[in-house]
């Protein structure tokens, strides 16, 4: 069975590619440098520095490693063919919680893209899947651990206003 697509949009695929190259220069160079001083400690077996910097490498190339496998197997978001009058991966979506009145605003992202204090939702997620196909003007219910939640459509826009 073929592996399933990363789905990502534009601005997604670039902060990736971005954060990629971060980590390849910087991240490495830092590590090394970490490891050099850790090293002129002496004594390895009981070196807390050395530790802690080898540490902090793995988990640098595990991340390196998981960046590199997004960008072998990802789908990029066709934001054009995204319409104004239902909800897609990549909308922008104003909700208003029917009890408190509160609005908020989503981008509907894949799970790798996805960062609730940025305003970027799964597609994946219970009020992310519960908006997809959605239109303006339509309530929704999202069962969550603190109840059902009621949520009506205020916008569907194409993107994040810069």
């Amino acid at each position: 069975m073929a592996e399933e697509k990363i789905v990502l949009t534009a601005d997604g695929l670039k902060e990736i590619q971005e954060e990629l190259e971060r980590h390849k220069t910087e991240g490495r160079k830092d590590i090394a440098e970490k490891i050099k001083v850790a090293l002129s400690f002496g004594d390895l077996s009981e070196n807390a520095e050395y530790d802690e910097a080898k540490y902090e490498q793995g988990k640098l190339e595990s991340r390196i490693n998981e960046l590199e496998a997004i960008l072998q197997n990802y789908e990029l978001i066709d934001e054009k063919k995204i319409k104004k009058d239902i909800v897609n991966r990549a909308s922008l979506v104003t909700i208003e919680d029917i009890e408190t009145k509160k609005r908020l605003t989503y981008q509907i992202v894949g799970p790798q893209q996805a960062n609730p204090l940025k305003g970027r939702i799964s597609d994946e997620s219970p009020v992310g899947k519960a908006l997809l196909d959605r239109k303006k003007g339509e309530t929704i219910i999202v069962d969550t651990p603190a109840g059902k939640l009621k949520y009506k459509i205020i916008d569907i826009d194409k993107k994040k206003k810069k």
